[in-house]
């Protein structure tokens, strides 16, 4: 019981039900005619070019938001309706194991967010969704973005192409998850993520790596005094083949 009173804080709602969060309450939002869409633009463009249609669909139907450092985007058990464009920001991901949080992913700068889950059907979020810094946004309903794919056929290379990149993001999660050693652990994200090692606060990175914020700050420590500053990986002892057994 102790625990379900701890998660209400940012799970308010009776177990079970399904909620639709009223992203309004949470968020600075406006919708003007027409707006700058460019950074999104840019980014969808890079995957598949974009046809004038399309571009002109967006700019007249995304939404600008604000969303202030440890707002919540979304909670946990509720449905999600909406695709968000970080146009500036740090947003992550994050479940509770008992009373402990576990950040599953963070996103930032020309990176969209959602839950992908609900692109498919109206099913609740198995994460909350935070802002780690104040965040400026871009929002595009499901309902609009389903237009979208229904009556310019060419947009559905774009949406293809991204379910491609998360889906290769979610397998280079999964081999993270796998990796033993903290400090292979730190390595592999520094090379991914290294802009974010400033960014983000270290208990959110320590959580993601699957580490605590002491083993974290004991591998930051080695690395710093490390002559390149990121020892290299340790080569593992070659086996000779010739004498394995199979």
């Amino acid at each position: 019981m102790t625990a379900c009173k701890k998660r209400s804080k940012y799970n308010s709602e009776a177990a079970g039900k399904i909620v639709f969060l009223k992203t309004t309450n949470l968020l600075t939002m406006d919708r003007p005619q027409s707006i700058d869409a460019t950074p999104l633009l840019h980014v969808l463009s890079c995957l598949h070019p974009l046809t004038k249609r399309v571009e002109d669909y967006l700019c007249n139907h995304v939404r600008p938001m604000k969303v202030k450092k440890k707002k919540l985007l979304l909670r946990e058990g509720t449905i999600c309706n909406n695709v968000y464009f970080i146009r500036k920001g740090v947003i992550r991901g994050f479940t509770f194991e008992g009373q402990r949080e576990i950040t599953t992913w963070i996103s930032t700068d020309n990176e969209l967010v959602t839950s992908i889950p609900a692109l498919d059907e109206p099913v609740p979020s198995l994460d909350n969704i935070q802002a780690i810094e104040d965040c400026e946004l871009l929002m595009l309903s499901f309902e609009e973005l389903n237009w979208l794919y229904e009556h310019y056929p060419e947009f559905n290379y774009v949406g293809r192409k991204l379910i491609q990149r998360y889906y290769g993001d979610a397998e280079r999660r999964a081999y993270l998850a796998r990796l033993n050693n903290a400090e292979d652990k730190y390595r592999y994200f520094l090379g991914r993520h290294e802009a974010l090692s400033t960014r983000v606060p270290l208990r959110y990175i320590a959580s993601y790596l699957g580490i605590t914020l002491e083993t974290l700050s004991r591998v930051r420590r080695r690395f710093a005094r490390a002559p390149e500053g990121v020892p290299t990986k340790t080569e593992k002892k070659k086996v000779d083949r010739s004498q394995i057994i199979y």
